[in-house]
């Protein structure tokens, strides 16, 4: 790897200039499996603090365990101080940022392509700068995105990287600029909303960077507090003085230092006027900052793993040779992880940030794109001044003044630049930098940066964020909507913005807000009708006294609604009507102009898309409509200038340039032409949702034959993989009155292979309903259109979709394993899913997921261990696909008693866990030990019982885990000790017993694989009791008791503030079952250690009652005959 490393660093810019090229680079790459074939919807699944849903998308779960050199299309920029790598089949990271000065590179650099499953969909790399959008991390971290090179006059060259994501139909662009002679990557952000509807998203740029025990993160000096994920924690900052991330900082810690942490970690800044957030590596002088206008640049994070063994774990399953990093994440209209900012219809948000190497100035007072500075003491009555300035200057003024009487300490005028940086030490009569002043200005006097810094004081740290109250118990509509909608922008996962509104309609049926909310949220699941039901009632409560209201968001989306069920006139009208109000005029507008195409009404059209323009120069479909008008009216000179303008604008609009192609066309200009076409076609890199997008805009405005036009560049060369293209082409032809060739495309369609056909696009509903009218007899529309509806929650719809699919074809796996999805989740009958499931596995003995939900499934059914474990093993090759059903059955081999079966499988496997589904491998893991370890004390092997837990001290590698700083192991202690006395070794007997006695003593549910488990604190009172404290021992089993009885009857919801809930992703789970099975097994654990058999095996056996998977149950009851 060192010679790739040193042939990609390698300097090919001497002079003051910018080159930017492309080329193919081989990395050494771990594979990843294949993607999933099944549509994943993962309804509940947490993640990031939101939804942790992925359909469209297919998941990958699967990571190889050998690297090959695998070649990637990259795109380098460079000038004299700074090279860049950008790998644009990797989400359009940049992979590489290096420092020319200082001869390192400034973000981490990762020699290897080795992804983890930490994304979104799965494979996750660390290392470069990754830009997560729309959510965290970006679904398309490891998808190619478009990508292109734009020079400029001045010498500066851009590389942009563009996407349009399917989730939610926006489009992101980042444009990565090198200028001569400056040492920094400006990076110029798009994101513009593709949909008529409003659309959330949030930016956060993720440099990672080396640490190591010199290292520090360099937050504004008016941070004085720092956020969890959700605002859910809070802590004081940089020095830490309370419990964060169970980590007990009360002595008072510096959490800017990597070193301190010693924990997976997330922080982020509350309120700062400053503009930069970066990290300093002491001992080589030298870091990374990132500077953007805090009034967009809200958010400043880190993230780290933590230095301990859990963290390094993760460091060797993202790395070969690299070592540790952490993330100095910077969000754009964003401030936490999760929070979204609100796209308007057609609405492009734009921004600039950059990121820079620095050396000397350490921890930045303040600083701006050309200058970083610091002002700190240094002794007695002197003050040290560091400039670095990102650019070379002949002269600049550098002044140190007292800020109330105007006294001058320093006027210097120096030569700076990347490679010079200045450090003074001045002597001052006060070392308060709150009445001093620094300011650096270049040869015309402008002002590069100053710093004054604000009077110390008190600040108070901000509460933590509250969870929403359930819908009956907010007692004002006002909250009720606020609620909801907030739930909405947040894409919570397990709260539902629809429960908020509908118990306000309960109220009062007319609310204007409420209503317009439902109705939008039904029309985005494709329910039109009824959504114009709710539309119809806001404005008939907003037109009670006046016929024209103050908003006219309702008659716009009336006017969607109406659009997407053929109503075109009863659209019109109510576009019209939205106009009335400014703020809907260029969504209003933009509407009308797509139906006067429709009507081929040009002169209207085009006098609409005008005035929509007037309002939102920026709305790029509306450019290429407007340029459509010029077209079909024969001005082709103004459509050609409209179409550089809106180049020059945005280099990936396709609806221009496929104008472009249109207008050379018909002009005759069959060159021009068909190189408009290479391009094009070579920007969208054949991909197939980008094409569908783009086809959909023409097909939105009437113009189906350009649509197909437009389709026609993805077929001509092959047929298309996807289905979806021959639905959207025979949709085309049916709306065209081409019955025949519509149903032959239909008929088409039927044939591709189904494979990752997942469709979210509302314009893919009106398809799919017409394929099953024309062509009643195609199988695969209704399969589709129940995937469209399940992910949507439409449970009933996608259920009789799902079932007339099987009902043509019972041939089709996957039919039959959504339906047994559906009837177990949605129709409470386990029994006929059961029944689907089996017969959808016996269709494809190879699917091994199938196979893993059907063992689930039999598991959640309280199958017989032998009975699944037996199932498994007659599958062994296919369960060998998945860690997860390795890990089952290796768990099934622990239950029925056979320790070193699962003992000798889990040595012979490297595991790859998700990120926030640690602890699975490694509870069987210590399960196996620990109970060979008491075998070996019930046989007077104390010696084997010592060995055997302390395996446990330390998990192998090939678990792909480490263990967390504050692991508690009261049970492994307290074994431990019972081994040493075994041996006679009193002292280390004492010493475990005492080990085995800390810890938390509160018992409560655990949800999380670092939660304590319960029965933690038992195995405390045991030690307790050992050492002769029997009055102690007592209180932890009549505390144990005290809980179960009190919570026994609680109602459990999922924690709003969850992170991550990796269990709850396939078959829908009762918590309130789950609560019942904690408070028997607290209550029973407290018992048994009260010398009160009787009730211990009471209530255990009735957790092994009410799940016989839960392990610690059967555990736990077997010590009724040993203690």
């Amino acid at each position: 790897m060192e010679k790739i490393t040193e042939y990609l660093i390698q300097s090919t810019v001497h002079t003051s200039e910018v080159r930017a090229w492309e080329e193919i680079v081989m990395l050494p790459t771990y594979g990843i499996g294949k993607e999933e074939k099944n549509p994943v919807f993962l309804e509940k699944r947490v993640y990031q603090g939101s939804t942790g849903s992925v359909y469209p998308y297919p998941v990958v779960e699967k990571i190889e365990d050998e690297k090959h050199d695998h070649p990637w299309r990259a795109f380098f920029i460079e000038n004299e101080y700074i090279k860049v790598m950008i790998l644009p089949e990797l989400g359009g990271r940049i992979q590489m940022a290096y420092d020319k000065v200082k001869k390192r590179h400034f973000v981490y650099y990762n020699q290897v392509i080795k992804p983890a499953l930490v994304g979104l969909t799965g494979p996750w790399i660390s290392g470069g700068i990754e830009f997560n959008w729309p959510q965290h991390h970006r679904p398309s971290t490891y998808l190619p995105t478009d990508c292109t090179i734009e020079e400029f006059p001045d010498g500066s060259k851009t590389i942009w990287c563009s996407e349009v994501e399917r989730m939610f139909r926006t489009k992101g662009m980042a444009g990565f600029t090198l200028y001569p002679g400056k040492a920094y990557i400006e990076i110029k952000a798009k994101v513009y909303n593709r949909t008529p509807f409003p659309q959330t998203f949030l930016w956060w740029a993720n440099p990672a960077v080396v640490v190591n025990k010199d290292y520090y993160s360099v937050f504004p000096p008016d941070v004085n507090a720092v956020f969890d994920h959700g605002k859910r924690a809070v802590s004081s900052f940089p020095i830490a003085t309370g419990e964060y991330y169970k980590v007990d900082y009360s002595a008072g810690v510096d959490i800017s230092r990597y070193k301190n942490i010693p924990v997976p970690t997330s922080y982020m800044a509350i309120n700062s006027k400053f503009d930069f957030v970066g990290g300093y590596e002491e001992h080589i002088e030298a870091g990374l900052l990132h500077v953007a206008d805090h009034h967009v640049n809200a958010g400043k994070k880190q993230w780290t793993w933590g230095h301990g063994d859990f963290g390094q774990a993760w460091d060797r399953n993202l790395t070969d040779e690299d070592g540790p990093y952490i993330e100095l994440m910077t969000g754009m209209y964003c401030d936490n992880q999760p929070d979204f900012a609100w796209l308007q219809p057609y609405e492009e948000k734009s921004w600039v940030q950059y990121f820079m190497p620095y050396q000397k100035v350490g921890m930045v007072k303040n600083a701006t794109r050309d200058a970083l500075i610091n002002l700190l003491p240094d002794g007695k009555d002197q003050m040290k001044v560091i400039l670095y300035t990102t650019a070379a200057h002949r002269e600049v003024r550098v002044m140190l003044t007292h800020a109330i009487n105007g006294k001058i300490y320093l006027d210097d005028h120096i030569a700076v630049a990347p490679d010079n940086a200045y450090t003074n030490t001045v002597a001052c009569d006060t070392q308060k930098t709150e009445e001093l002043k620094l300011t650096v200005l270049d040869e015309n006097g402008k002002v590069l940066v100053s710093y004054q810094a604000e009077k110390p004081e008190i600040r108070p740290i901000p509460e933590p964020a509250k969870a929403a109250l359930d819908p009956k118990k907010i007692a004002s509509m006002e909250q009720l909507f606020l609620t909801g909608h907030h739930l909405e922008q947040y894409r919570h996962a397990t709260y539902h913005p629809m429960d908020y509104y509908m118990e306000a309609l309960s109220r009062d049926e007319g609310d204007i807000r409420c209503n317009n909310a439902v109705g939008l949220l039904l029309m985005r699941r494709g329910r039109f009708a009824e959504a114009q039901k709710y539309f119809d009632r806001a404005i008939a409560t907003q037109t009670e006294r006046n016929p024209n209201p103050y908003d006219g968001e309702p008659y716009y989306n009336l006017g969607w609604s109406k659009k997407m069920q053929g109503d075109i006139d009863g659209a019109y009208d109510a576009f019209f009507k939205a106009t009335w109000n400014a703020a809907w005029q260029d969504s209003g507008y933009m509407g009308l102009a797509q139906i006067d195409m429709i009507r081929k009404d040009y002169a209207n059209g085009l006098d609409h898309i005008d005035r929509s323009l007037f309002r939102n120069w920026l709305n790029h479909k509306g450019r290429q409509l407007k340029t459509s008008f010029l077209r079909k009216t024969g001005a082709y000179d103004k459509a050609e200038a409209l179409i550089r303008e809106s180049l020059s604008m945005d280099r990936f609009n396709m609806g221009c340039r496929f104008e472009a192609y249109l207008i050379n066309s018909l002009q005759g200009n069959t060159e021009a032409a068909s190189a408009v076409k290479a391009e094009m076609k070579s920007l969208i890199h054949g991909s197939v949702h980008s094409y569908l997008e783009y086809a959909i805009d023409y097909a939105a405005a009437g113009m189906y034959e350009e649509a197909t036009q437009l389709l026609s560049f993805l077929t001509e060369e092959k047929e298309a993989a996807y289905p979806m293209v021959y639905y959207a082409l025979g949709y085309f032809a049916s709306r065209m009155e081409k019955q025949d060739e519509a149903v032959s495309l239909y008929q088409k369609a039927e044939t591709v292979c189904p494979d990752y056909c997942f469709p979210n696009k509302l314009e893919e509903v009106l398809m799919l309903q017409d394929a099953m009218k024309l062509n009643p007899e195609g199988a695969k529309a209704p399969y589709y259109l129940g995937n469209f509806h399940y992910a949507a929650r439409i449970y009933d719809e996608a259920i009789a979709c799902w079932e007339k699919s099987a009902s043509l074809d019972d041939t089709y796996p996957t039919v039959l394993r959504n339906l047994s999805l559906a009837y177990y989740n949605k129709q409470n009958n386990p029994e006929k899913a059961r029944t689907m499931l089996e017969k959808a596995y016996k269709l494809d003995e190879s699917d091994a997921r199938i196979l893993m939900e059907l063992d689930q499934l039999y598991k959640k059914l309280r199958y017989p261990h032998r009975q699944r474990l037996d199932f498994l093993n007659a599958h062994a090759a296919v369960v060998e696909q998945r860690d997860d059903l390795c890990i089952e059955r290796i768990t099934l081999y622990n239950q029925i008693g056979d320790y070193q079966t699962a003992y000798d499988l889990i040595n012979t496997r490297k595991f790859h866990p998700w990120e926030g589904g640690e602890g699975k491998i490694t509870s069987q893991y210590v399960f196996c030990r620990v109970e060979l370890a008491k075998q070996a004390l019930k046989e007077k092997r104390y010696a084997d019982a010592v060995r055997l837990l302390k395996e446990t001290e330390k998990y192998p590698e090939n678990l792909g885990e480490g263990k967390l700083s504050m692991a508690e192991e009261n049970d492994i202690h307290y074994w431990m000790a019972c081994a040493y006395e075994g041996l006679q070794e009193t002292t280390l007997a004492r010493e475990y017993f005492e080990k085995a006695t800390q810890g938390s003593a509160e018992p409560a549910i655990a949800f999380f694989y670092n939660d304590q488990q319960p029965d933690k604190i038992f195995y405390q009172g045991l030690a307790w009791r050992k050492l002769g404290k029997e009055e102690k021992a007592r209180s932890c089993f009549n505390k144990l008791i005290k809980h179960g009885e009190k919570h026994l009857f609680d109602k459990v919801k999922i924690d709003y503030f969850a992170v991550s809930l990796p269990d709850l992703l396939i078959w829908d789970d009762d918590l309130n079952v789950r609560n019942l099975i904690h408070c028997n097994l607290v209550m029973g654990i407290g018992y048994l250690g009260l010398g009160n058999k009787e009730l211990a095996r009471k209530f255990l056996s009735e957790v092994v009652r009410l799940d016989i998977n839960y392990q610690a149950g059967a555990q736990l009851l077997a010590l009724c005959d040993i203690l």
